[in-house]
């Protein structure tokens, strides 16, 4: 047993007859082992990606809040009426009237 651990340590299932089967495997292995890695790399960095893009999503969206709840209070009537107040424009003292457009039937 201690003889075939020396043998493993020195490297003589490379150079021994069967080597050129074990050359083989080696390099399938290490083929295998680079797409793992390769693979891993891709899986983290898209990981990243979508927690960078989850924050953006966030801020975004306090940001929209914060613009709405702005032009909501843009558009309240006394906002309205201290803007173009400086401007001479008041409000009418007498209400507004409808119009009835009545249709008239030809024959």
């Amino acid at each position: 047993m201690k003889k075939g651990i020396l043998d493993l340590l020195r490297g003589k299932f490379l150079v021994s007859g069967g080597a050129p089967k074990n050359w083989m495997f080696i390099i399938f292995i290490s083929f295998l082992a680079t797409v793992m890695i390769t693979s891993s790399h891709n899986a983290d960095s898209k990981v990243h990606r979508i927690a960078a893009l989850n924050e953006e999503v966030k801020e975004l969206r306090s940001e929209f809040v914060d613009v709405r709840s702005d032009m909501q209070k843009l558009k309240l009537e006394s906002t309205i009426l201290r803007a173009v107040e400086d401007k001479g424009l008041l409000p009418s003292e007498t209400p507004p009237k409808k119009i009835k457009v009545k249709t008239v039937k030809h024959k």
